[in-house]
């Protein structure tokens, strides 16, 4: 389960970057969560569309079988680790006010 495997410690990965090495702790703002909730829906969209017409596939022997909208519940856990890391570099980075050159 290789998949499986990664798309797990994507997840910790994330969780540890919100909490431990950036601070945002956006796992406890409800900006986040609904942020999420609204990308959440076009994420199982785009997953159903891509899995249901075999534009992607994955091997039987990397998932865990378990599907939602036809895609690998995996799926779910990658684009949580996503969006909560890139949400995280967002918040950092224009805390940093970076500027444009």
């Amino acid at each position: 389960m290789v998949y499986t495997d990664i798309a797990i410690f994507a997840v910790i990965f994330a969780i540890l970057v919100d909490l431990f090495v950036i601070k945002n702790k956006l796992l406890g703002k409800k900006v986040f969560w609904t942020s999420y909730a609204i990308i959440l829906p076009f994420q199982l969209i785009t997953n159903w569309w891509l899995t249901s017409r075999n534009i992607v596939m994955y091997s039987p022997d990397a998932i865990t079988g378990l599907r939602i909208a036809s895609a690998p519940a995996e799926d779910l856990l990658f684009g949580f680790a996503l969006i909560l890391l890139v949400m995280n570099l967002w918040v950092y980075w224009g805390k940093k006010g970076i500027q444009k050159k």
